[in-house]
């Protein structure tokens, strides 16, 4: 193979992508050590869960036989390099205008120190969501196999660390931690959704929560849920609006259902049918399931049809 490729050949290729650099797109430019660095961001989230759930997922960094001096190593280490990631990223902040690099420096220290301060909070809601899953979900054998192997819990947990750095007005990381949740998970929650304590996703693939959703306490979603917007025709227009809906306490919503719309409101204790397709606000304590269904039945030997209306109970809206 190697003898079948000319070495002029291959240098025209180069040149021709070379001269392409110089169109003054967007994406020309080369400046490969001020970005983010997605892979640095996924070691720093990686440690930031140790950090959150210690003892549960190990560090195989640091060899160090004091659990205490162990932690102590981990969260210097990560304070380190998230500051150096939160300090590039500032560049990219059109809230803060244009900053010298010593400026975005002080306001990274400012902001890692913040964070870190967060943690203990984001650590509270972090217990209350994994009691949420344990109490509501029968397969559960215990609260450890929940940390260790539910994708709704660890796409939660990148969520509320991520959405403290979003509060803080970071640019770019927290959207590089969910989008890696969202790899990983197949749950996709924006960093800027606001959600109470109590959150339980079971299941969980295909759900998408947007940025301006507001969920309350003690909710409860299944999977391919959408809580999205109407409209993105407007495009960066509606940047900043609020484009998605609002879930007040102790709501259910079954799988495949969509609720669009800034202005929808699920009302507290409603339970969302499976498959619904909701664009308007629901009262507090409101059933919303779609009308019976028909299954249709034919004998593949004899060719005896049969039709049977589904029943609608309290369990029918989810069938795995």
């Amino acid at each position: 193979m190697h003898e079948l490729i000319q070495e002029s050949e291959v240098e025209k290729a180069v040149q021709i992508i070379f001269d392409d650099y110089n169109r003054g797109k967007h994406i020309d430019n080369i400046d490969i050590y001020n970005r983010p660095d997605q892979a640095e961001i996924q070691t720093i989230l990686q440690n930031l869960i140790r950090v959150v759930y210690p003892g549960h997922f190990r560090d195989r960094s640091h060899k160090i036989y004091n659990p205490k001096n162990s932690f102590a190593v981990l969260i210097e280490d990560t304070f380190y390099h998230l500051h150096k990631q939160v300090a590039i990223a500032l560049d990219y902040c059109k809230l803060r205008g244009s900053m010298t690099s010593d400026e975005r420096k002080i306001e990274s220290y400012r902001i890692c120190k913040e964070f870190f301060a967060k943690i203990p909070q984001i650590r509270e809601f972090l217990e209350t969501d994994l009691h949420a899953a344990f109490d509501g979900d029968p397969a559960a054998g215990c609260l450890d196999e929940i940390i260790l192997a539910y994708p709704g819990l660890m796409a939660t947990t990148i969520y509320r660390i991520a959405h403290e750095l979003y509060l803080l007005h970071v640019p770019v990381l927290p959207r590089l931690m969910t989008e890696y949740a969202h790899s990983k998970t197949g749950i996709d929650i924006h960093p800027g959704a606001t959600i109470g304590k109590y959150f339980f996703i079971d299941h969980g693939t295909g759900i998408v929560i947007g940025e301006t959703a507001v969920i309350g306490k003690n909710v409860k979603i299944y999977q391919g849920v959408t809580l999205g917007a109407l409209s993105t025709r407007g495009g960066q227009k509606l940047s900043g609006k609020k484009r998605h809906p609002t879930i007040q306490d102790n709501v259910t919503i079954y799988a495949g259902a969509s609720i669009l719309g800034g202005d929808t409101v699920v009302g507290e204790n409603a339970i969302i049918g499976g498959n619904a397709f909701i664009t308007r606000s629901i009262e507090a304590n409101t059933r919303v399931s779609l009308k019976n269904l028909e299954m249709d039945y034919v004998s593949t030997t004899n060719s005896k049809h049969k039709t049977e209306e589904l029943q609608q109970s309290d369990e029918w809206y989810y069938i795995i």
